[in-house]
């Protein structure tokens, strides 16, 4: 299927291009679901009916209700295809996460034949099927409102702010993954989950300066005391790291909090790039010795 925008998108002419609401975004989901159902990718999880042997349970066994709300802890979302187009936003954001640990795609099997029954399979590709269902899946939810996606770890996540996101995309180097890779990923994903609160942003924040914060001693090598000062001021007179009354508390803290967490995110890259530079110029000096 051809995926690129039109005429009237291209050009700015059609008023409803952008975003699309949660009707439509429901009606998208059922297509792609079926598409998926249709090729046998639920099948190791769901079953498969047989024209010999009946109902044939898959991994979930013969209740898939029963197993859903066991997880989701919500009745009535069983069957989607018939249920889907009445499902609020957070019904269908759990789905959606739902089937991303159920499906995997089907490899080997054998063809029935008779009654022109269909394929059995027995050999299932799980992160290829989650790989498909998550680029099938973003094509829509990217255009839905402000825009989501489905990460990698199949959570629903909020988009980067436009000219942002290769914040997200950009690989952090390579310097302590217990104390800073780790810890960044974990900021970036309490920051970004769907309908995280302002205590959430915060705590991302507070993370990001406390990743800063282990990283201060090699800091001080490569920046003036005056700069090393600053990276951390903005933390400290905002509410993010201490709880005083020298501290500033009337700001819009939705606006404040994304411009904060993008501003320590940019540092921590810049700062282990210095870091990494001033090491590698300490080694190449040291072995021209």
């Amino acid at each position: 299927m051809v995926n690129r925008r039109y005429y009237s998108v291209r050009t700015g002419k059609n008023p409803d291009a952008i975003r699309f609401d949660l009707e439509m975004l429901r009606r998208l989901f059922r297509d792609i679901y079926l598409e998926f159902t249709s090729n046998d990718y639920f099948q190791e999880a769901f079953g498969f009916d047989c024209v010999d042997a009946g109902e044939v349970a898959g991994k979930l066994g013969a209740d898939i209700e029963a197993q859903m709300f066991r997880v989701l802890r919500k009745p009535n979302l069983w069957t989607i295809q018939d249920k889907c187009l009445n499902y609020s936003e957070d019904d269908l954001f759990d789905v959606i996460e739902l089937l991303y640990d159920w499906i995997s795609k089907p490899i080997d099997g054998f063809h029935h034949t008779f009654g022109n029954c269909g394929w059995h399979y027995n050999t299932f590709d799980k992160i290829a099927g989650q790989k498909e269902f998550r680029d099938k899946i973003n094509d829509i939810l990217c255009d839905y409102q402000d825009g989501y996606e489905l990460s990698e770890n199949g959570e629903i996540l909020e988009q980067a702010e436009q000219g942002l996101d290769l914040l997200f995309e950009a690989n952090l180097p390579t310097y302590d993954p217990e104390n800073v890779e780790t810890r960044v990923e974990a900021a970036i994903i309490k920051f970004r989950r769907y309908r995280s609160s302002l205590n959430d942003r915060r705590d991302a924040i507070k993370n990001l300066v406390d990743v800063l914060e282990f990283l201060k001693p090699k800091i001080q090598q490569i920046i003036t005391s005056k700069d090393e000062s600053d990276l951390f001021n903005l933390a400290n007179n905002f509410g993010i790291r201490h709880h005083n009354q020298k501290q500033k508390i009337d700001f819009d803290q939705a606006i404040w909090y994304s411009w904060m967490f993008y501003y320590y995110l940019a540092t921590i890259h810049a700062c282990l790039r210095l870091i990494n530079k001033a090491d590698n110029k300490k080694s190449n000096n040291s072995g021209s010795d």
